[in-house]
């Protein structure tokens, strides 16, 4: 198994256990009576489940079982696919940062976070497609 296939899937392993951690707190959040403004909450949640739980484990798995590109690079660009694992990842934790700080002090202008979140997810994803493609035959 490839180096960066057990990254990505190590480090879907690590969101999917946190994804799972946010979703008791807002399960328990009416019963326990825990502040309204675990709400915000919720996006995170989403996000560490769908592209950190999800996402790259499919990444992973693509990158290790898809077929070989060429003898040379089998997996086409090693380093494409470390920026697409950087890319992700960094976006995520800024979107997991961003979005509670932005529901709960959305006078103090944090949306570039989340908008530089966004650009870097969509990036890896676009460098992904892009390291990937030749290998779907």
């Amino acid at each position: 198994m490839p180096t960066l296939t057990r990254w990505f899937i190590k480090s879907a392993l690590l969101y999917f256990v946190a994804a799972l951690v946010i979703a008791v707190l807002l399960a328990l959040q009416a019963p326990l009576n825990l502040p309204s403004a675990m709400g915000s909450l919720m996006p995170v949640y989403f996000h560490l489940f769908m592209v950190g739980w999800i996402t790259q484990f499919i990444f992973g798995v693509i990158y290790w079982m898809f077929p070989r590109l060429s003898k040379e690079k089998p997996r086409g660009s090693e380093g494409l696919a470390w920026a697409t694992y950087g890319l992700i990842n960094v976006g995520l934790i800024l979107r997991a940062i961003g979005e509670p700080v932005s529901a709960l002090q959305p006078q103090a202008r944090f949306g570039w976070l989340l908008a530089l979140s966004a650009i870097l997810q969509w990036l890896g994803g676009m460098v992904f497609v892009f390291n990937t493609w030749g290998r779907v035959k």
